[in-house]
């Protein structure tokens, strides 16, 4: 499941990093388009400059001037008003594309974050569970140790099954006596 999310996380990634791409080639085509149209009037203004000077000193300085300021005013107007409206639209693609690389970081953090989680999880439920069986069959071992040194102490007796399923021990009657009223005689062995 989380890989599948880390794919489609990447697939997102790869469609903004694409759609990001095709942005940056728009506005790039738009601010070359525009460089031409600015190098054109940059190339047409010393033409018009020039027969601006020579009209104004040939013609009546009035009229000429304001055809030169009208001439000039008109083409810088368009100029500006298409670069305000291209460093917009650069301006609100950047700001969507700022907007969705930090939703993605975020998004990657609480992968990144849940993922170390359920790491941490697994990896102390292993923990747990080694302890556990490690507790578990350790006194799983001493109970079977305990069994074993009484089987062997069995073995080694002379003891028998008398009638109804009772035993019947060989005992040493001149060993040491045990108990709490010195009842028990050691066995002896076979």
């Amino acid at each position: 499941m989380q890989q599948d999310d880390l794919l489609a996380l990447i697939s997102q990634t790869s469609v903004l990093v694409e759609q990001f791409g095709r942005h940056c080639e728009d506005i790039e085509q738009r601010q070359q388009a525009l460089a031409q149209v600015l190098q054109n009037l940059t190339q047409q203004l010393p033409a018009v400059v020039k027969q601006s000077a020579d009209g104004s000193l040939l013609s009546l300085p009035g009229q000429v001037a304001s055809q030169v300021k009208d001439g000039l005013d008109r083409p810088m107007n368009d100029y500006q008003q298409r670069l305000r409206s291209s460093i917009g639209e650069v301006g609100d693609g950047t700001r969507v594309l700022a907007q969705q690389i930090n939703r993605l970081e975020k998004l990657h953090r609480n992968l990144v974050w849940k993922t170390f989680g359920a790491v941490a999880a697994c990896f102390l439920l292993l923990l747990a569970g080694g302890i556990w069986l490690t507790l578990h069959y350790t006194q799983v071992i001493e109970e079977n140790q305990l069994d074993a040194n009484l089987m062997k102490a069995y073995n080694s007796a002379d003891v028998v099954v008398c009638e109804k399923g009772q035993l019947c021990a060989n005992v040493d009657t001149k060993g040491r006596r045990y108990g709490d009223h010195k009842q028990y005689l050691p066995v002896l062995q076979r």
